[in-house]
């Protein structure tokens, strides 16, 4: 445990932070397995408002620094790749 005062205050912002990126990662996994999982049942038109739905989710957790921009980019590369193969 933290002795000084700013070292406290330090571990009293990393949890802060902890919890609101969790929240973020955990509703950016549930859009992308709301995607992937739901694709049998849904129209063409579905599926890509679904798609830009995600992208959306994805692009604010690397704008808000939850995860790097580049691993956004290759999501929503993969994701796309996945949507157009199915409508195709």
């Amino acid at each position: 445990m933290a002795n000084h005062k700013s070292a406290l205050k330090r571990d009293k912002q990393n949890k802060k932070r902890y919890l609101r990126n969790k929240a973020v990662k955990t509703r950016m996994k549930n859009a992308v397995k709301d995607l992937r999982l739901g694709e049998d049942e849904k129209s063409k038109e579905v599926i890509l408002s679904s798609l830009d739905a995600t992208k959306s989710v994805i692009d604010k957790a690397a704008k808000k620094g939850v995860i790097h921009k580049n691993t956004a980019a290759r999501k929503i590369a993969r994701l796309s790749k996945f949507v157009n193969a199915i409508t195709a």
